[in-house]
């Protein structure tokens, strides 16, 4: 059995979470950066004894269209998975099972999905240092009681919340420009996740590229000038959003809201709850095994 850390990163926060989950099964992990745009997904072939987790971020409650698009590369051939949504501490809305089927249509087996909160890309003061030590502790729960289902070879698909059809998209986000202080020298065009950006043109960039959460991995070779203009339109644009949100209810400033939610686990009766269900229960059962 191999397991394989499949991220989609462009800031780090999603990883940051997936390496909590899987430091906690092996040492010997085998990571697949699905935010370069040069990995060779084409040769993935998982078998049915791997096991696969696919870490994503949520943008805008829904899994990022490059990720769904690179999944489909891959040959699962019924490869176990955890699903890992990772948010601003808004919400993740549809992520967690549009992700969830396109793991599916790759031919993987869900057996965990995991949603975690990491401090927002843009505006950092959106559950600013998260995750923080609780955060770590659940997680490491999380990964102990996956662990048990995975040894126990209970591979029950878990019930996943969201909805079909998943929401509408909010589209694209910052178009970079250069600037005159634009040397061409084509970093940005390397390092940009979904490749909107020319390498012999740096200017001519695509304009339906989701660039909104990338802007500091797309832009490190703009003009300074460019690059903040830009960079704070995106901040704006990120924090009207959330500001939206949290007037709705559904996003919090506080770092301790909400926890880390793990779903496909079996729920944990105590002992004393059981004894406490049968004392209630027996009268019942001594009066139906009597008249019958």
């Amino acid at each position: 059995m191999k397991i394989y850390e499949i991220t989609f990163s462009p800031t780090g926060g999603t990883k940051k979470i997936a390496d909590m989950l899987t430091r906690e099964w092996s040492s010997e992990i085998f990571p697949v950066d699905l935010t370069d745009s040069k990995t060779d997904l084409g040769s993935l072939a998982f078998t049915p004894e791997d096991v696969v987790v696919i870490a994503v971020p949520s943008y805008g409650g829904r899994v990022p269209g490059t990720v769904v698009k690179r999944l489909r590369m891959m040959k699962g051939n019924g490869a176990k998975a955890i699903l890992v949504c990772v948010y601003g501490n808004r919400a993740y809305e549809d992520t967690l099972v549009e992700l969830q089927d396109a793991t599916e249509r790759a031919g993987c087996r869900i057996i965990a999905a995991v949603a975690a909160i990491a401090e927002h890309s843009i505006v950092r003061q959106y559950a600013a240092g998260r995750p923080d030590e609780q955060d770590q502790k659940q997680l490491r729960e999380f990964a102990r009681r996956i662990q048990e289902k995975l040894s126990s070879e209970n591979f029950a698909e878990p019930k996943i919340p969201g909805n079909r059809p998943y929401k509408r998209s909010s589209g694209g986000g910052i178009v970079p420009k250069t600037s005159r202080d634009c040397t061409e020298c084509g970093v940005c065009a390397r390092q940009c996740p979904v490749q909107a950006i020319d390498l012999k043109d740096p200017s001519n960039t695509d304009k339906k590229a989701y660039l909104l959460y990338e802007v500091r991995l797309c832009l490190p070779a703009f003009g300074k000038k460019r690059k903040r203009h830009h960079a704070e339109g995106g901040k704006y644009r990120a924090e009207k959003s959330l500001l939206r949100s949290q007037g709705r209810g559904i996003v919090s400033l506080r770092k301790e809201n909400p926890a880390p939610v793990l779903y496909g686990l079996p729920y944990k009766c105590s002992v004393s709850l059981l004894l406490l269900f049968y004392v209630l229960a027996f009268p019942f059962i001594g009066f139906f095994s009597f008249h019958f």
